[in-house]
């Protein structure tokens, strides 16, 4: 979602099971915002990510195992596995579930992919200059895969080159934009 103002809003009416009325308020409670806030943010989730997850293949997996699984490549097998399969399927799961891909919808969607896998990401803009950093739990191997896509496709397809580094913990990256709209946070 773009950085723009007030957004038009409208009422609905749902009837919903009490227990799921009561979650939501206990839920709602426990993050410090409103039941409505709360509602829109599962909503949007559901619409802009989950209804998208069983038809693109995109499964979900025990982080310790995913860890395991993946810190037991070697480096070069890591980049040959983003370089050949890696870039293609981040290209087309993103241009299926946004419906088209610049630099700002293909960010939308990889912050969105970022959050749904329990990474933490911060942005700041400084003049035309965006900085995102992700912060996860996932590997130096898992930063490594990301590194060698985002410079793939930043290069091939937004004729960008972008500045990635990363280690165990975080990878980090930064790039120009000068369109007049805000990239998603």
């Amino acid at each position: 979602m773009a950085i723009s103002g007030t957004k038009k809003t409208s009422t609905i009416t749902f009837r919903l099971d009490d227990n799921i009325i009561t979650k939501l308020r206990n839920e709602s409670k426990n993050k410090d915002i409103s039941t409505n806030t709360l509602v829109n943010q599962a909503l949007k989730k559901f619409l802009d990510w989950d209804v998208f997850q069983p038809q693109m293949g995109l499964v979900s997996i025990n982080k310790i195992v995913f860890v395991k699984i993946f810190g037991n490549l070697k480096e070069q097998e890591v980049i040959k596995m983003a370089s050949r399969i890696g870039k293609d399927e981040v290209y087309s799961v993103s241009l299926f579930m946004k419906g088209e891909i610049d630099v700002v919808s293909f960010m939308s969607w990889f912050v969105m992919q970022m959050v749904n896998s329990s990474v933490q990401v911060s942005h700041s803009v400084d003049d035309d200059a965006h900085t995102y950093v992700f912060k996860h739990e996932l590997g130096k191997n898992w930063s490594l895969y990301y590194k060698t896509i985002l410079e793939i496709i930043f290069e091939e397809l937004f004729s960008k080159k972008i500045h990635v580094k990363c280690d165990k913990f975080l990878f980090h990256f930064q790039f120009r934009d000068n369109v007049n709209r805000h990239l998603v946070e």
